[in-house]
């Protein structure tokens, strides 16, 4: 009896992707920073799983997928309609070469932290993140909260594009360049059965 109640404390909920958002806000330096603009990136198909153990944080775990291919870059911001130019260089195979690498993929290899209050949860969580065809360690600050069967997390990181071999593109004869330094953030909306 004592194991089922030990087992029922981990619950795994699955990612939905409707209510799910994450971005990427790349931005630009160089001599000609000024006359350049910033780009939002939209992840449009997030899938994966949580499984929580409020009991024992560090059996929890995470694991998601993004299809790199789902990427799309906001019209905000974007002088006279260059969004789909500039999503077309970003999936190509100068930048994410969505063609060989479809999947952007995170799974946790340690999940550590504490409960703040009933149901909420500020965690660190370390990984691997997969883009590009490079895996690297990542860790990152999560906060959790569940109520019912639904959990929300959220969070915010950075990641170099240099890390995962991609060179940040440049424009003006490289006088306005993307910026190495990617600032990510995500809200996960998730569901137990």
């Amino acid at each position: 009896m004592g194991l089922l109640l030990i087992l029922a404390a981990l619950r795994t909920f699955s990612i939905d992707g409707g209510a799910s958002s994450a971005q990427a806000h790349v931005g630009k330096t160089g001599l000609g920073s000024f006359a350049g603009h910033e780009h939002l990136v939209l992840a449009q198909n997030i899938q994966g799983e949580v499984a929580l153990d409020p009991e024992d944080l560090p059996k929890s775990s995470v694991d998601l997928i993004v299809d790199a291919r789902s990427l799309e870059v906001s019209p905000e911001g974007e002088p006279n309609d260059d969004a789909p130019k500039v999503q077309q260089v970003m999936r190509g195979p100068e930048v994410l070469d969505t063609a060989r690498f479809g999947t952007i993929h995170f799974g946790s290899t340690s999940v550590s932290g504490r409960q703040v209050s009933a149901g909420v949860f500020d965690l660190v969580v370390t990984g691997e993140l997969s883009l590009h065809g490079v895996v690297k360690p990542l860790t990152l600050p999560v906060h959790v909260e569940v109520r019912g069967s639904s959990l929300v997390a959220s969070g915010k990181f950075t990641v170099k594009q240099t890390d995962f071999g991609i060179e940040p593109t440049s424009a003006a004869g490289g006088l306005v360049k993307v910026a190495d330094e990617v600032g990510l953030s995500f809200r996960l909306a998730a569901r137990a059965p």
